[in-house]
């Protein structure tokens, strides 16, 4: 699948999908939210780009501590739903629809570029990192999380068929050292960064995107399939006849960068 195809069929899902994000338990309430405060330690004059923005948690989480936040996603529908639930109570977020991959900004804009789970939708990383470090001023900061591939290849190849089987808007979760390695290039040293294991409880998780029941049967089937090694690492739940999927966790990294001072 090309590009734009990857691109429209991101805008197709989140359009669809836009108030479960809102609501997403693992979106709204996760523990990375007050974490990422405490590290950034916000100022009051920062200008906040928040790259693929969703249900707009971060932007929300940063908008009392800063001056302005740019919101910005590639999903006008998701944007301007998001919009309708923020705009009364953050009134100093503006929402932006923007690629990941090219956006609208001057070099050097910002103080501060967020992205929270959402780069395994991006077909080009390299790209969205280069873009981020461009807009950040020199000495800015950078904060990325997402969920990441484990760096053995087979359970990487598991984790991310899993998630294109029940979100065909998944292009692939990369794993850290892949990360890193952009990172370097770009200009983005690491300051801080923490691994976390995230669980899902299935019926809920597949349902986020899942489209019918054949996609939900065909996920859990394709994990109860699993061999040993991948349901120990994956922490998989089964139910008493081993008929079902109650719950599976995966890898999360959160990190934070420093755009380097020429």
């Amino acid at each position: 699948m090309n590009d734009d195809k990857v691109k429209q069929k991101v805008k197709e899902t989140f359009g669809k999908n836009a108030e479960k994000y809102i609501k997403s338990e693992s979106h709204a309430k996760g523990d990375d939210l007050p974490l990422l405060v405490e590290w950034m330690q916000p100022q009051s004059n920062w200008i906040v780009l928040d790259i693929a923005t969703g249900g707009g948690h971060v932007a929300k989480t940063l908008s009392p501590h800063v001056a302005t936040v740019y919101a910005t996603d590639l999903t006008e529908p998701m944007l301007s739903n998001t919009a309708s639930h923020l705009s009364k109570v953050c009134t100093n977020i503006f929402y932006v629809i923007a690629d990941a991959e090219n956006l609208p900004f001057l070099e050097g804009t910002f103080d501060v570029v967020t992205c929270r789970i959402a780069p395994h939708h991006f077909p080009n990383p390299n790209k969205f990192i280069k873009e981020a470090s461009r807009v950040l001023k020199p000495g800015g900061e950078f904060l990325l999380i997402d969920n990441v591939a484990p760096e053995e290849e087979h359970l990487g190849v598991f984790m991310n068929t899993v998630e294109k089987l029940r979100d065909e808007s998944h292009v692939r979760c990369l794993s850290v050292n892949e990360w890193k390695e952009l990172f370097a290039s770009n200009g983005l040293q690491e300051i801080q960064s923490q691994n976390r294991k995230k669980r899902f409880q299935f019926p809920t998780w597949v349902g986020v995107t899942a489209k019918n029941q054949q996609q939900i049967d065909t996920v859990e089937q394709y994990i109860l399939n699993a061999d040993e090694e991948l349901k120990t690492y994956f922490s998989i739940v089964m139910s008493e006849n081993e008929d079902h999927v109650l719950s599976h966790q995966i890898d999360e990294w959160m990190v934070l960068c420093q755009k380097k001072v020429q």
